[in-house]
């Protein structure tokens, strides 16, 4: 009995053994989802990728603060509906004074700072905002839509 107990342990591991070691298939490219986003042959594409950093403006009221932000967070939803701005969000405190940072669907750093410069956050001073050429997942692209898809209704606030 013992051994028959035994057998079953090992060929049952055997089994998962075996399971686990067979290669999974080699993905599939979608090339026509590729060419909709934009996508090298490897996958990826060209963003603008904003840092936003402390800026110098420091001084203002709680109403005036509060009325910069309003315009902050309707520019952000302005340029998401565009499909122009596609990810967005505040850094955690850190030496660095980094603030947030926006990921923009535009080929050059002259049209990010176009669409910042109507931010009153970064006319005000408040954010001082870097830019750069990022290389990223052409995948980045679905992320509003995704989200959209996640987040609750403007009415469930």
């Amino acid at each position: 009995m013992r051994f028959a107990g035994f057998a079953v342990l090992f060929l049952a591991l055997a089994a998962c053994v075996s399971a686990h070691s067979q290669t999974p298939p080699a993905p599939v490219r979608d090339a026509a989802l590729a060419q909709r986003l934009g996508a090298d042959e490897r996958g990826m594409r060209q963003y603008i990728l904003v840092i936003l950093r402390t800026g110098p403006y420091v001084t203002q009221s709680d109403e005036e603060r509060a009325r910069l932000f309003e315009g902050h967070f309707a520019n952000i939803n302005r340029l998401a509906e565009q499909g122009k701005l596609l990810v967005a969000g505040p850094i955690d405190q850190n030496d660095h004074n980094y603030r947030g940072i926006f990921v923009f669907n535009v080929a050059t750093i002259a049209e990010a700072q176009a669409l910042v410069a109507n931010d009153p956050t970064v006319t005000s001073g408040i954010f001082s905002p870097e830019y750069y050429e990022w290389y990223a997942s052409a995948a980045l692209v679905e992320l509003p839509d995704i989200h959209r898809r996640i987040a609750p209704a403007a009415s469930d606030h």
